[in-house]
């Protein structure tokens, strides 16, 4: 049920960025709102308090964003309190951002390797991402994890490369099982 609210009310707001050309606003404008609400928890346990009347909600996110982002940005919270929806805030915002990534032709890309990489391999797999994909920009996310031995693994949306050798080796164990069986 939460992916099929974050996903209404996400397109719905996708759609009117796009409709009121307001891509680039109302992207920088939630990844904001994110922020701010990320870093201010009591917000969200005032907004998601059962006995606040919504009256008391509306008010507060009115005084609170009125005038300092888009009015479509605040008519769009204000439904989402309006319709008891606010406790799925952050998962529309998620595929709002996402909608709008995809639509802009940027990646994003989730590489996991077992130690650090500098600089210019970072650059590097980067550009190799660009040759490969239909992405014309690429948001880069770097994990360490060291049980990986070698290699890296590399999560684009659902499609994952595993170049690692931890893989590698079970894979091999694998086979030898199954020879030994045989």
């Amino acid at each position: 049920m939460a992916k099929l609210v974050s996903k209404t009310y996400g397109e719905a707001l996708f759609e009117l960025a796009v409709e009121e050309d307001k891509v680039d606003v109302f992207m920088e404008e939630i990844a904001e709102i994110r922020e701010v609400l990320a870093q201010n928890t009591d917000f969200a346990k005032f907004m998601n308090h059962p006995k606040i009347l919504k009256e008391n909600k509306l008010e507060v996110l009115k005084n609170v964003f009125k005038g300092r982002i888009q009015d479509e940005l605040t008519g769009f919270l204000t439904l989402i309190v309006t319709k008891d929806r606010y406790h799925e805030i952050d998962a529309i915002l998620d595929y709002f951002l996402s909608e709008i990534k995809s639509y802009k032709g940027i990646g994003i890309a989730y590489v996991t390797t077992a130690s650090g990489l500098n600089g210019e391999q970072c650059k590097r797999i980067e550009q190799k991402l660009l040759e490969t994909t239909s992405f014309q920009q690429m948001e880069m996310h770097y994990a360490i994890d060291e049980s990986l031995i070698g290699g890296m693994v590399i999560r684009i949306g659902d499609r994952v490369v595993d170049s690692s050798i931890k893989t590698k080796l079970n894979e091999l164990t694998r086979q030898l099982m199954k020879i030994q069986m045989s």
